[in-house]
């Protein structure tokens, strides 16, 4: 039985992949980013110690919503990949009943177990913090380097994924930056969506909650008209 620490999960998510999803989150990652709205999941021993049996039969509860809307289960965090083993066990428990998995990451983490992983993966959203090396280090802690390696690693796959990219003023809302974004995505093969995910300030609070600073104080969200400027970029209409 593999166990694994589990920040929370949600139960009819509806943005993290297709249709209604079971979304685990799991604590851990790698990165620090600046904007980090789940800063609570940074502690890797927090939260709920729970086995993959476990949390995949709870996910069988609404497996009828799933079906119905051809959804699934999504894994998330923080970054799953900071857990490999417990992550695998659930995309394998998962996959044994027939449900859709989608992995939701940074790519930051290259485990040894990473084509068994994705061996049980469906979908993966991946998420490109910063184009630009040594703007993703002062942004989120890490080098991009495995981020962009296991985009191409999956387009090498055959492995279907959604690229998101949070757009942070002052940060990512850049045109040279964006459009080498855009051209990185373009050599890509098996990429079914190309995701803005607006700055925002809700996780303020749980900063705060942890007694940290929080390094962007200030920093406003995009504006929509930023916003749509941005995705024409990414999806090569503008």
């Amino acid at each position: 039985m593999t166990m694994g620490y589990v920040h929370s999960v949600e139960s009819f998510g509806t943005v993290d992949g297709p249709g209604i999803r079971f979304i685990v989150f799991l604590q851990g990652c790698a990165l620090r980013c600046l904007y980090c709205h789940n800063a609570d999941t940074w502690d890797f021993k927090k939260n709920n110690h729970r086995s993959a049996e476990d949390v995949i039969q709870e996910a069988l509860s609404y497996r009828p919503f799933m079906e119905a809307s051809n959804g699934g289960i999504t894994i998330s965090g923080g970054d799953p990949l900071a857990q490999p083993e417990f992550l695998e066990a659930l995309l394998r428990e998962a996959k044994k009943h027939g449900l859709h998995t989608t992995l939701d990451t940074s790519g930051a983490l290259r485990p040894p177990n990473l084509d068994a992983i994705l061996d049980h993966t469906d979908l993966v959203l991946l998420d490109i913090k910063h184009i630009d090396d040594d703007m993703c280090k002062k942004l989120t802690g890490r080098s991009n380097a495995n981020t962009l390696a296991l985009a191409e690693h999956l387009s090498e796959r055959g492995t279907k994924m959604w690229i998101r990219h949070v757009l942070v003023p002052g940060w990512t809302l850049e045109e040279g930056a964006l459009r080498r974004t855009a051209a990185f995505i373009q050599k890509l093969d098996h990429v079914e969506k190309v995701e803005i995910l607006p700055y925002h300030e809700m996780g303020v609070y749980k900063w705060e909650a942890l007694g940290l600073d929080y390094p962007l104080k200030g920093t406003k969200p995009p504006t929509s008209d930023e916003v749509e400027w941005a995705e024409g970029i990414l999806q090569g209409t503008v």
